[in-house]
């Protein structure tokens, strides 16, 4: 839409992974070359860790452009499978045949016998395993196997986990102390600094055919105000300020253009004052959109305790009414231009299946939401992460072109997905959807009545009464000391038992999503879900 306007060739922040628009920063370019070494070693692990949108697959794709000749490489993108399916997706990347269906053992004495012969071809094979902090330990320990494979002289295989900061945290944990014995190298890749944030934003521009500088200096220091440096962020807030200063014909984008489309992306309550109310340990874990990254608006100057404590509200579910669902290719899906699938549709849709309204004016979605008692968590994520929160969602796909569109999931299957524009639903296949979709979504959650929705270890508060009586419930026993209002340890390694059986970030800390799963085990009334919509 702008791009003639700016004298563009196509549009510079596209958060699409692309080589071409790859910015080298100091960190970027160590994290690089940690990879390009790691590739020309023999055996071991490289251990990669970053925030999310912090360059991590972009890096990945560059790499590409780089590896060596002899270079055999295997990309697992999705590692949330189980043994076999993972061992089978390494040997599909590798062109290895293996017998469908078949035991560990059956799928990897083929595997074997190929690196075998692509040692003796002088070829070297490398396993890169992306969002590697989704793998399941039995998983992790048939990665650490697959470096028993070797000749007396070097191991066979080369692997390179890729992952967020968690990664880090599971590979230091006792049991995983075979695996991190093997890692060779680690690297761990931060936000941009504010001059690194100008010289990213110069860069993208240039690739694009800018001829000259369009973000002025001002501008450049409020998007690094609103994105910490995570290049993701800077991405979408850098689009919509280009989009805003076209729409106001001007050829400059300054601070207020700047402001005014971080708001529209986040609400213009998102401040970071919250770290005047927590540790500085949990801030990073809760301000920080890349491990956050939510829309939801923060009120620091609301009350922080509530004396009386209550489940989320129940509520009945709206009936809208839903034709469907139709299968449908989801290519021509998003070619179909007469069929909404925009921010406000997408918003409306799911606003409505809550039970709840929305209506175009000044407040923002998410500020509406929260004036009905919902909260808006944006994430990045795979299906299964989707499937284990259970509730539907925004999901943001991209085209071949780099168009952005906004669909309401709202059934997950085996092999299917339905998603609802404008009232009717469309059931496309998950191989295609995942063409499409580069696990950006946005959910509505419920919370209990707080005005701050993060409970910690070594806190004192009635809330973490509230916190025992429901774990209990769901657990069917009582914990120790049931009545007291302190987060002790005992009550952080419940919490991290519980995290650990449903599969979420072990960290003992009771944030958004291990709410969201609380709430879907407390049977909350008045929730919908994903899995059981069909």
């Amino acid at each position: 839409m702008y791009t003639q306007f700016f004298g563009l060739t196509e549009k510079p922040f596209s958060i699409t992974p692309d080589p071409r628009y790859l910015y080298l920063s100091r960190r970027h370019a160590d994290a690089l070359a940690h990879l390009i070494y790691g590739i020309s070693q023999s055996g071991g692990f490289i251990q990669l860790t970053g925030e999310v949108g912090t360059g991590k697959t972009t890096l990945v794709r560059s790499l590409f452009e780089q590896l060596p000749e002899e270079a055999d490489v295997a990309l697992i993108l999705n590692p949330e499978l189980s043994t076999q399916e993972f061992l089978t997706a390494i040997s599909a990347e590798l062109g290895v045949t293996v017998p469908k269906n078949g035991s560990a053992k059956a799928l990897v004495d083929p595997l074997s016998a190929y690196l075998l012969d692509a040692h003796a071809r002088g070829r070297r094979t490398v396993l890169i395993v992306d969002e590697a902090q989704n793998l399941a330990p039995d998983v992790l320990e048939q990665v650490r196997l697959l470096t028993n494979l070797e000749t007396p002289k070097q191991k066979l295989l080369q692997i390179i986990l890729i992952g967020q900061p968690e990664l880090r945290e599971i590979l230091d944990r006792k049991d995983m102390r075979q695996l991190a014995q093997r890692i060779t190298g680690r690297y761990h890749l931060e936000p941009l600094g504010q001059d690194d944030t100008a010289k990213y934003l110069e860069h993208r521009m240039k690739v694009a055919g800018a001829s000259g500088a369009i973000f002025s200096m001002s501008a450049v220091r409020e998007i690094f105000r609103w994105s910490k440096g995570v290049p993701r962020i800077i991405n979408v807030i850098a689009d919509r300020a280009l989009l805003a200063a076209y729409t106001q014909g001007t050829r400059s984008v300054d601070k207020a253009l700047v402001r005014k489309a971080a708001i529209e992306v986040y609400g213009k309550r998102l401040v970071p004052r919250i770290e005047r109310r927590l540790a500085a340990g949990i801030v990073l874990a809760v301000v920080s959109l890349a491990t956050l990254g939510t829309w939801r608006n923060l009120d620091s100057d609301g009350p922080w305790l509530q004396t009386e404590l209550e489940r989320p509200a129940e509520v009945t579910l709206a009936k809208a009414t839903i034709t469907g669902p139709s299968e449908v290719s989801l290519a021509a899906l998003l070619g179909d231009r007469t069929l909404p699938k925009g921010t406000d549709a997408a918003f409306e849709t799911l606003l409505n299946i809550w039970g709840a309204q929305y209506q175009r004016g000044p407040d923002t979605a998410c500020q509406q939401a929260e004036q009905q008692n919902l909260r808006c968590w944006f994430q990045q994520g795979s299906l299964k992460h989707l499937e284990r929160l259970n509730r539907p969602a925004i999901l943001s796909l991209i085209d071949q072109q780099g168009e952005q569109y906004q669909v309401v999931l709202t059934a997950l299957g085996a092999d299917t997905a339905d998603l609802t524009i404008a009232d009717r639903v469309y059931t496309v296949e998950l191989v295609e959807l995942s063409q499409y979709w580069y696990g950006d979504h946005l959910m509505l959650w419920r919370p209990a009545s707080w005005a701050h929705e993060f409970l910690v270890p070594g806190m004192r508060d009635v809330r973490v009464k509230w916190l025992r009586d429901n774990l209990a419930q769901i657990q069917g026993e009582p914990l120790s000391d049931p009545d007291s209002e302190f987060f002790d340890q005992a009550l952080a390694e419940s919490v991290r038992t519980y995290q650990r059986d449903r599969y979420l970030t072990v960290d003992g800390i009771v944030g958004t999503q291990t709410q969201i799963v609380m709430n879907t085990d407390l049977a909350i009334p008045g929730t919908p879900f994903l899995l059981a919509a069909r």
